[in-house]
């Protein structure tokens, strides 16, 4: 025993207990959660009317007296089973807002629909993949005696690409509070879509509610610069929302029209500090929005939809953008496993998180994101279901059932969290075979389609 892998040796430690039955069962529940929360505690089912007990739990009879629980964490990097429920979640959530379905009319797919792409702007030239990437013919060099131009045919998988071409000449402070306001200056977007609609067909701006509603559902996705840049869909309806018809004035083309003018007038003003200015932020001049029709010209919705869903489950490292954890320490940027450009940004953010006028963006806690405080996918209230509504009915589909007018006496605490060597050993091995046996089903589909 004493010559067996630590991981090994626990294993079997764990299959002696009389109680591993029951702890299979648990981590077969949790998908083989990589990370599973343990919680302690009990929940009482009663009779609302008579206060009868119809059910109750307690974790004293589990095993180590504790339950386990999914992690749900959306990172793939972090746990790839509960990344891939994550990016299921999003998959219906997303396409629901596009086709219907979960509690959402099936009329929205006829409705003025777009997939737009808005960008950060110019922080400084970076390499850049595919042709020459910046052909100067009359060379030259910065300032600080760097080319100011590059010759060179970047491969996609080349270092170089998003580098700047000068990190001295290049803007890392406005990179970083670019990030810091990326979400304010999105919900400054939005409003300024609605007034360009409203001023458009001649309604007062205050007015604009009660004839049309902007629904939305977007995602933050970092370039090969480590820039943010926003995927979103975005839908028009009648006042009511997703049930309601839009007015015949809300087209396509005159969305279109408003989004293009929106992301060229947002501006958004830092407050003023000493070390850096006042910078004004805005988009890049890059915007796309395309529709998508109901007829199947455009981009699908099913592919839109995969799309957002498998981006959210990347991890920072997987895209450049910084790294998973939060950094506590100065020294903790200096051994991240990031290139220099990235290092570059997360030791601004430190720096300028220091400065007393920056105190209320907390940049230190979001240096490992490199500033970027938002989430990576955000939806309006009207767009479409919810999380909390898809994990409620994947409940049910799995034989939790609500009883009327009972009442639940829950009493529960954390109390640890994560796998001993041997139990992520078998923890893995359920979630490769739970992983087998979704691809041999599919694939068993797949064939009954072609067969018929």
């Amino acid at each position: 025993m004493r010559r067996l892998p630590e991981a090994d040796r626990d294993a079997i430690r764990l299959a002696q207990d009389p109680k591993f039955p029951r702890w299979l069962e648990q981590v077969t529940a949790t998908g083989g959660c990589s990370h599973p929360v343990h919680l302690s505690g009990s929940t009482t089912l009663l009779d609302g009317a008579t206060g009868e007990i119809l059910h109750h739990y307690d974790t004293r009879d589990e095993p180590g007296e504790r339950l386990l629980v999914r992690c749900r964490n959306r990172r793939a990097t972090v746990c790839v089973t509960c990344s891939r429920l994550h990016a299921g979640d999003t998959f219906h959530l997303v396409r629901a807002g596009l086709i219907g379905g979960k509690n959402v009319s099936a009329a929205v797919r006829r409705r003025p629909r777009l997939f737009i792409t808005l960008t950060a702007p110019s922080f400084g030239p970076v390499h850049r993949a595919g042709e020459l990437c910046r052909p100067r013919r009359d060379g030259g060099v910065c300032e600080h005696g760097r080319p100011v131009g590059c010759r060179v045919v970047h491969g996609p998988a080349d270092p170089a690409v998003g580098q700047p071409l000068c990190p001295d000449c290049y803007d890392y402070a406005t990179h970083v509070l670019w990030h810091a306001h990326a979400g304010k200056l999105w919900d400054r977007f939005v409003i300024a879509v609605r007034r360009q609609l409203a001023s458009a067909v001649g309604l007062p701006q205050s007015r604009f509610r009660e004839h049309a509603r902007l629904s939305f559902a977007r995602i933050a996705e970092y370039q090969s610069r480590a820039a943010v840049h926003v995927h979103a869909v975005v839908r028009l309806d009648g006042p009511s929302g997703p049930d309601d018809e839009p007015p015949a004035w809300g087209t396509a083309d005159r969305l279109i029209d408003a989004v293009h003018a929106s992301a060229r007038r947002t501006v958004l003003h830092t407050p003023y500090s000493p070390a850096v200015g006042e910078p004004v932020l805005r988009w890049g001049a890059q915007v796309d929005a395309r529709p998508l029709r109901a007829d199947g010209e455009g981009p699908d919705d099913d592919a839109v939809a995969a799309y957002v869903a498998k981006y959210v489950t990347k991890g920072a490292s997987e895209t450049g953008a910084g790294i998973d954890h939060k950094v506590t320490t100065w020294g903790d940027i200096h051994t991240a496993p990031v290139n220099e450009h990235v290092r570059a940004l997360m030791r601004t953010c430190w720096r300028l998180g220091g400065l007393p006028e920056y105190g209320p963006l907390h940049l230190r806690a979001w240096t490992h994101t490199l500033g970027y405080r938002g989430h990576i996918l955000t939806k309006s209230r009207a767009y479409s279901t919810t999380f909390a509504a898809l994990r409620a009915q994947r409940a049910h589909h799995v034989g939790h059932v609500d009883v009327p007018g009972a009442v639940t006496d829950a009493h529960w605490r954390y109390v640890g969290s994560g796998h001993t060597p041997g139990a992520a050993l078998i923890a893995a091995g359920i979630a490769e075979d739970l992983a087998e046996s979704r691809r041999l089903s599919a694939e068993a589909r797949k064939e009954g389609e072609w067969g018929r």
